[in-house]
This record gives structure tokens, C-alpha cells and sequence, in this order.
């Protein structure tokens, strides 16, 4: 089976002026590094992909891919509107040294499974790397189902993952008992940090989840124990997880208070985010302060 892996949604840095804060993020990505996470995904949902311009888009792209230079994997998420648009970043990001792209297929409308599949075939056919099917129906509006996926993992080589964000597991569930038998290597990792041992357990690959951000050394850990069938302490990060899930409900979107919690832990980065998010108020930094304190990392 492929390997297990706990990966980082990374946040993107801007300057207030909403330029890439370029130092910003290198500091980000060293510190994920230096916590030890197995992989960073540049421009998923919390790097805040759906505000950026192409050209931003493209320069993030080049930092990062020069900044990890394969000290740990690179994902990078290329899904735009339209679908010509997603091939040009997914190429980009493949010839500047990305493992693999993660695509959302469009959103507003809700699709049927048949449009899904015309996506992912146009997409597969005109991107000359490997890809990760990414959904997420709070967003979309609608679900990639397990036999949508198993059908298209048939005709195109290079769709090799799937992110999958939701709640329940039962969907991932279903989509590891269909995708297994047929193809073993596929890689079927959770959206959700708390789903990140029932996805192992159930026969998955681990989570692409944005608590890593903050506790890299926590999450790293968790995997670890995970891979070492280390009972104690896979309960106890799980416990430490499961508190530290607190700060996902400081804010909506949570991006903005994960920024600030970064800075509380003394990255130099700037908690600017795209319009429309709102910066952190006062009371919701001293919720995420009495977080940390409880939690020790301040």
C-alpha cells in the first residue's frame, strides 16, 4: 500500500498590500519542515487559491518549489474555473518540480457525475503529471462519488489520489473499498485532522489537514506513532488534536486566526488575507492566546 502521510494545506503569506510576502512564506515552509511534516500542498484551500490571480498563482509556485527543493514532498493545488486554465498551472506547477497537482473541479453549479467525469478526462488528458482529485461537496455543492473516481483512475494513468473532505467517513470509507482491489497504490487521504487515524485504520493514507500549520510537530508525531503502531502515544497526540481542533471555531473562515497563531508562535509573517476575509478581531485573539496557553505553546 502507498505510503501514510500527514501533508499541510499551507497558508499563503501576503503583504498588506496584497502582494506574496515571498520572505513570508519561506519562513512558513521552514517551519513545516523543521515540525516535520511529510509533505506540503501549496494553494489548497487555505493557501486561499480562489482569490489569486495567475501570475500570483505562478510566482507562489516558483517560491515554494525553489524554497522546499524535495526536502519534503510538494503538492500544489492548480484548479481554476476553467479548465484550460487548470492544465496551464498544473503543467507549470509539474515542470517546477511539483510531485503532483490537486485539482477541485468547478464550483456554483452542481454537476452531474457525468460532467465530473468530462472535467477530469479534459484535465487528466492535458496535464503531463500526477494528479489528486480533490473534493469537498460543502463547497462544490456536489460529490465525487467512489465509482466516478474508480472510472476515471481506469482511463488515465496519472490520476493517482484523492483528497477527501468531509465529515463522515463513511464515503471514505466506501472510496478506499472501491479504489483498493483495483488499484492498490492510489493514495486516499482525509480533509479533516481528527479523521487522520479512522482513514489509516479503514485502509487510507493519512490527511492533508491545516492544524499542521500551527502544531507540525504535533501532527508529525501523530503520524509517526501511526506508522510505528505506537498505541500510547497515537492516543495521545489524537487527544492533542482533538483540543487543539478548538481553533478551527475561533473564526469563519478559520485562515485569518491560523495566520495570527502563527505569529503568536513568532513566525514573521503578516496575518493579511484576501478580500473578503476580515482580520482577527480582539476577542479572537485572545481566544486563540488562551488556546495556546492551555495547550503550552505560549
Amino acid at each position: 500500500m502507498s505510503k501514510i502521510s500527514w501533508m499541510t494545506p499551507v497558508v499563503t503569506v501576503f503583504h498588506e498590500d496584497g502582494t506574496l510576502d515571498v520572505e513570508g512564506n519561506k519562513a512558513v515552509y521552514e517551519h513545516l519542515i523543521k515540525g516535520g511534516v511529510d509533505g506540503i500542498v501549496v494553494m489548497g484551500s487555505t493557501g486561499e487559491f480562489f482569490s489569486m490571480p495567475m501570475e500570483q498563482k505562478k510566482e507562489l509556485i516558483r517560491v515554494a518549489a525553489e524554497t522546499i527543493k524535495g526536502r519534503t514532498r510538494l503538492l500544489v493545488g492548480t484548479s481554476c474555473m476553467d479548465y484550460r486554465e487548470t492544465i496551464e498551472l498544473g503543467n507549470y506547477a509539474i515542470d517546477q518540480g511539483a510531485e503532483a497537482v490537486m485539482i477541485i473541479p468547478p464550483y456554483y453549479f452542481a454537476l452531474s457525475d457525468a460532467s465530473v467525469e468530462e472535467y477530469f478526462d479534459k484535465v487528466a488528458d492535458g496535464i503531463h503529471g500526477d494528479i489528486l482529485i480533490y473534493n469537498f461537496p460543502d463547497r462544490t455543492g456536489y460529490d465525487i462519488k467512489p465509482q466516478v473516481t474508480l472510472n476515471l483512475a481506469r482511463r488515465h494513468k496519472n490520476i493517482v489520489g484523492f483528497k477527501d473532505t468531509v465529515v463522515p467517513m463513511e464515503h471514505t470509507r466506501e472510496l478506499i473499498k472501491t479504489m483498493r482491489p483495483e488499484f492498490p497504490e492510489f493514495e486516499i487521504l482525509s480533509g479533516y485532522d481528527d479523521n487522520f487515524v479512522h482513514n489509516v485504520i479503514s485502509g487510507g493514507n493519512g490527511s492533508i489537514g491545516g492544524l499542521s500549520n500551527l502544531v507540525p510537530e504535533v501532527t508529525s508525531a501523530l503520524a509517526k506513532a501511526v506508522r510505528e503502531n505506537d498505541m500510547e502515544n497515537i492516543q495521545k497526540y489524537q487527544r492533542e488534536i482533538d483540543q487543539w481542533m478548538d481553533i478551527y471555531s475561533i473564526g469563519t473562515p478559520f485562515i485569518p486566526v491560523v495566520k495570527r497563531a502563527l505569529q503568536l508562535r513568532g513566525l514573521p509573517i503578516s496575518d493579511t488575507s484576501t478580500v473578503p476575509f476580515l482580520p482577527v478581531t480582539k476577542e479572537q485573539e485572545d481566544r486563540i492566546k488562551t488556546l495556546m496557553t492551555k495547550m503550552g505553546l505560549l
